[in-house]
């Protein structure tokens, strides 16, 4: 299967998730039992849920539990299933079984990166198959970047850390490869034509996306044009917002652009 080549920048996803791993343990580490028993932005799942799901996904990549989620049918609910195993557990013992194995799957990470197999096609449950090295590196960065921007901190009313261009380039790389397989997959009948998607920002760029899946977009464009803020994006994207409510800007066919909107879904 063919990969589209999502981006010009040369992207280290150990890095970016090393940087995100050690933003989510500087949060974690002082945290109270009552702020671990908050209710997360993640609709069902408290603040120590989300770092139980993040856990249960880093330690289970090196079990038998990794083909459970990579053979499931239903992501979410798998990930469900590995939180509800983990809600008798002590909060001491959550947080060392991500702070373990998270730290193996950055080691892993980068040692793929250097082998031929990062290139390996891997199927990622209904998401469809990507690059062993963009499964690794890509999903596990996107899954800690937006998990603490969007569900952990704003639910403790805390202060977001930052990031940089090599994180938000990670981060958007997976988001649109992951994006690439629904529109190949389902041909939509909404998306009648190409629209541009352009991402502002350190780490963003501009890609077309159309029924054929996404590509980095030329320089002729297209007739419609939907442009917002890089970091952003993961918030709206993966509908933990409207797209409405934050800052996204449409040149061309308005009423298209918010019928393409309306319909994206990165989980």
């Amino acid at each position: 299967m063919s990969r589209p080549h999502l981006t010009t920048a040369r992207l280290d996803r150990a890095a970016a998730l090393r940087a995100e791993r050690t933003a989510l343990l500087e949060v974690c580490e002082h945290l109270f039992e009552s702020q671990w028993l908050t209710d997360s932005k993640a609709q069902g799942w408290t603040v120590r849920d989300v770092v139980a799901h993040m856990g249960s996904g880093c330690h289970g990549i090196f079990t038998p539990s990794a083909l459970k989620l990579l053979r499931s049918n239903d992501i979410e609910a798998t990930n469900d299933d590995f939180v509800a195993e983990r809600r008798s557990w002590p909060t001491a013992d959550v947080l060392n079984e991500y702070r373990t194995w998270s730290s193996r799957v950055v080691t892993l990470t980068a040692a793929i990166s250097r082998t031929p197999f990062s290139r390996t096609p891997m199927p990622l449950a209904e998401l469809g198959s990507f690059p062993a090295a963009l499964v690794l590196g890509g999903a596990m960065a996107f899954d800690h970047h937006t998990h603490l921007r969007h569900d952990i901190l704003p639910a403790l009313d805390l202060p977001d850390p930052g990031t940089d261009a090599n994180r938000m380039g990670v981060v958007v790389e997976w988001m649109l490869a992951v994006l690439h397989n629904q529109l190949t997959s389902a041909r939509p009948s909404w998306l009648t034509r190409p629209v541009t998607v352009e991402l502002r920002g350190d780490g963003g760029g501009a890609w077309t996306i159309s029924r054929d899946g996404v590509r980095i977009a030329d320089s002729h464009g297209t007739d419609t044009r939907i442009m917002a803020d890089v970091r952003a994006f993961p918030e709206w994207a993966t509908q933990r917002c409207a797209w409405r409510d934050r800052a996204v800007d449409v040149s061309g066919d308005e009423s298209y652009a918010a019928t393409v909107l309306d319909h994206v879904n990165i989980v």
